[in-house]
């Protein structure tokens, strides 16, 4: 979506959505890591988000935005494990956005992507990635993932 089209849209009332992946895989220990990317304006460490594709659904499109931010391919799954809300700055204004965040299991990690030369990457722990987050709706959304205890069990089923 465009910023003009989704600037439009926010001022008829309507909700701007976007996709947002979270990349994880397994160590050969069995513990979960995620990968984080820093934003290319501040160098915070977000995850991988971006506009929805018409001609695909959103897990696709959180799988896509994984690859272009973070240089990393594998399994969305179907649903999202949550949603968060941020003020995206436009040319001419903020507009409330919406965004849903589908984990995503790496098979592959690519050595250049399409914005590699804009971020930097990272493969956390859970500890880790609370710590390196700001926002505390990002933070929400790892302790989510992890079970949201404080032994960061398995979020997967086996």
């Amino acid at each position: 979506m465009k910023q003009k089209k989704a600037a439009a849209r926010a001022r008829k009332g309507k909700v701007i959505k976007q996709v947002g992946a979270l990349p994880f895989r397994r160590t050969a220990g069995g513990e979960i890591e995620l990968m984080l990317i820093t934003s290319r304006g501040t160098q915070r460490f977000v995850f991988p988000k971006g506009w929805s594709m018409k001609d695909r659904s959103a897990s696709a499109a959180a799988a896509t935005e994984a690859e272009e931010e973070a240089g990393v391919r594998g399994i969305a799954a179907d649903a999202p494990i949550g949603e968060y809300r941020y003020w995206k700055r436009m040319k001419s204004a903020f507009v409330p956005v919406t965004v849903s965040v589908f984990p995503i299991e790496v098979t592959q990690v690519l050595s250049t992507w399409r914005e590699s030369a804009d971020r930097q990457r990272r493969w956390v722990s859970w500890d880790e990635a609370r710590l390196l987050v700001d926002e505390p709706h990002l933070v929400s959304l790892i302790d989510s993932f992890f079970g949201n205890n404080e032994t960061a069990s398995d979020p997967l089923p086996d």
